[in-house]
Formats: structure tokens, sequence, C-alpha cells
């Protein structure tokens, strides 16, 4: 019914910057919130940055000033834009999208993208 997918990750240098796209495609009637999560190795997922349908952001603290979440509702697609990056932002990194979907009646769901490897080393 509807299918996130997200960019190809990669390897960065500590300091460098990286630039995650998720696409929604599907019988989507809206999206409501988008969010970014991480899972780094041996830790539990956590958030990582929201944006609600009115284009409110939120942040961890660790995050504010080096990442920005953004979205584009005519593509329906969210990005998140990383600099400074720091080793300890190694992690797989997932989108999120809280949907309405079409159907009789409509409903609303959440997904969770494939996940993106990230890797910030020297």
């Amino acid at each position: 019914q509807v299918q996130l997918v997200q960019s190809v990750g990669g390897l960065v240098q500590p300091g460098g910057s990286l630039r995650l796209s998720c696409a929604a495609s599907g019988s989507i009637i809206s999206i409501g919130a988008w969010g970014w999560y991480r899972q780094a190795p041996g830790k539990e997922r956590e958030s990582v940055a929201t944006i609600t349908s009115a284009g409110t952001t939120e942040y961890v603290d660790s995050m504010k000033g080096r990442f920005t979440i953004s979205r584009d509702n005519v593509k329906n697609t969210v990005y998140l834009q990383m600099n400074s990056l720091k080793p300890e932002d190694t992690a797989v990194y997932y989108c999120h999208a809280d949907a309405v979907i079409a159907g009789i009646p409509p409903a609303l769901d959440d997904y969770w993208g494939q996940g993106t490897q990230v890797t910030v080393s020297s």
C-alpha cells in the first residue's frame, strides 16, 4: 500500500556532510508527521528529528544546529541534512511517516523506511 524508500547512505569523514532522503509512494492521501530515527550497534532506536505537516520541527539536543529536517509535500519526501558529522553519529537511519491512505474509509497508519547505513570515520 505505502512504501518508504530511502536514499543510499555511506562513509563520511568526521566533520563532513550527508543528506538523506525518504520518498513515500502508494495510495497516499496525506502525510502528517515525518520523523528520522537512528539505531547504533548495540543500542536502541532513538529519535533524531521530526517535522509536522505544518512544518514545525523538533530535534534531539545532540543534533540541534547540525541536522536539518525538511519535507516536500508535493513529492511526499522528507530530507535530513546532516552537517558536522561525528563518529558517534554512525548508525542505521530510518525514516518514519504517519500517512492517511486511500480506502473506504481512509485509514491512518504509520510506516518505516528500509534503513540506511551512515558511517562516520576517518
